[in-house]
């Protein structure tokens, strides 16, 4: 493996339907099936999942609804999802637990980083949930604060394309696929990876971002043995 412990950021959209609605049973099994075959090879793996396909906080607010409050229901959407992903994990065979920023005991332990930690080193899927547990703050920021708090090699955040480009590759059939950026490349283009908050989390932290298509079967493994899928941003020499 080219990674031992990795964090994967997954969109809410991801587990919704064709238009990233809901809860679709299909997209949420395929990828638990994806993560435990990458959790039974001894990567310790670590999960922030988004609640877009539930409700987008900043999306909410725009029509009246206080930003703080609608950010807390985002945050809420997250562990929804973060329960329906465990539960399809465990269903492969694979032993999960849910932490979230936010308390809510009857249903998930709270996050508390050397707890998180132990997890991981007995080989549990730890499902990351409520963000950071702060308005204001998107799970892109929240997925790179806590990959630097539990000193993981490498951020995986899983898209519907194969890679960041220089424009929407499906409004323009030029826009070409980068293979690696820097973080600065990113910052002073305005690429719409991640939010600038997190990609000057990982550049601080050192912390190298790979960019792929979750939704061709196989990619989570085959981008933790280090095939050269997607963009990779990191420092460059």
């Amino acid at each position: 493996m080219s990674y031992q412990r990795v964090l994967l950021k997954l969109s809410g959209e991801a587990l919704g339907d064709r238009d990233g609605h809901g809860i679709d049973p299909a997209a949420v099994g395929s990828i638990a099936r994806q993560v435990a075959r990458v959790a039974r090879m001894g990567v310790e793996t670590a999960i922030v999942v988004g609640g877009g396909n539930i409700l987008r906080g900043a999306t909410f607010s725009s029509n009246g609804v206080n930003r703080a409050s609608a950010d807390y229901m985002g945050m809420l959407a997250t562990v929804i999802n973060a329960l329906a992903l465990s539960n399809a994990i465990e269903e492969q065979g694979v032993e999960t637990r849910v932490l979230t920023a936010l308390e809510i005991r009857q249903v998930a332990e709270p996050f508390v980083r050397r707890r998180a930690l132990a997890h991981l080193e007995k080989g549990r899927v730890v499902i990351l949930a409520g963000g950071t547990g702060n308005p204001f703050f998107t799970t892109d920021t929240a997925a790179a604060l806590r990959a630097a708090e539990l000193g993981c090699e490498v951020l995986l955040k899983a898209t519907k394309v194969d890679g960041v480009y220089t424009s929407d590759p499906k409004k323009d059939s030029r826009a070409q696929r980068f293979e690696e950026l820097s973080y600065m490349q990113v910052l002073e283009r305005q690429l719409k990876v991640m939010d600038g908050t997190a990609i000057t989390l990982c550049m601080e932290n050192h912390l190298p971002v790979v960019v792929f298509d979750l939704f061709e079967e196989g990619n989570i493994e085959r981008v933790v043995k280090g095939e050269p899928l997607g963009t990779t941003i990191r420092n460059q020499s």
